[in-house]
């Protein structure tokens, strides 16, 4: 009689991490930059119809790198998530460090538990209400379920320790949009063969100024001003 197939508890979690890593590292890097008014996320993402980006509620944003089809399901989830507590309780009680933790026991229980790990990693983002003194809120959730409070900047997708390192070197508090959106170019290009331009990119940011919703796209002659390469 044959023995069963057998692997050790430690391997299949180091195997489903490596599978995880392969997968992440090959989808396209997005960083985020607080700066003076808000946060920034940006997205090396050539498509204009699949965004990486997007407004979840009131002050917070979700961006996700990896297999488009899961980031995507976690970013739905994450709405109906929001909407229906807003609904139930109130807005305020939306916040992203509660979107964090669930989507952190979603993917680790579905790193334990099933076969394939997520191939993904998401980050929430909340920026500060002026009126009560709060600060930014930024959580990087790796594919373990892992939660990161990231401060000033985070990088996730391929290479993305590179450019944590270059934005270590390069960021300063208080930034505009404009000095931000450049920094964040840079630290992307570190990893490219060519210089992107505003057409290989997703832009939105977390608008501290704008009333309710906060959350905006830059694109077009927009951002091309922000990139300072119109003529």
């Amino acid at each position: 009689m044959p023995l069963p197939y057998y692997v050790s508890p430690e391997q299949m979690m180091k195997d489903k991490a490596e599978y995880a890593r392969k997968g992440i590292a090959r989808g396209r890097s997005i960083v985020t930059i607080e700066y003076g008014e808000g946060i920034l996320l940006l997205a090396e993402n050539p498509s204009s119809l699949l965004h990486k980006i997007s407004e979840v509620y009131d002050r917070i944003a979700f961006a996700g790198v990896g297999k488009y089809n899961e980031f995507e399901n976690l970013r739905i989830a994450g709405i109906r998530h929001a909407d229906v507590k807003g609904y139930s309780y109130s807005r305020g009680d939306v916040t992203a460090r509660a979107l964090a933790n669930a989507y952190s026991q979603a993917l680790g229980n579905i790193f334990t538990q099933d076969i394939k790990p997520f191939e993904v990693e998401v980050l929430v983002a909340e920026v500060a209400d002026g009126n009560h003194g709060s600060k930014n809120e930024i959580y990087h959730i790796l594919y373990d379920g892992t939660i990161e409070d990231e401060h000033n900047y985070a990088a996730m997708g391929g290479q993305a320790d590179e450019i944590r390192r270059f934005l270590k070197e390069h960021y300063r508090e208080g930034l505009s949009l404009a000095e931000a959106v450049q920094l964040g170019v840079r630290s992307l290009n570190v990893t490219q063969n060519k210089t992107l331009t505003a057409k290989d990119l997703e832009v939105g940011v977390l608008d501290r100024t704008k009333t309710r919703r906060k959350f905006r796209r830059v694109g077009g002659e927009s951002l091309a001003q922000l990139l300072g390469t119109t003529s």
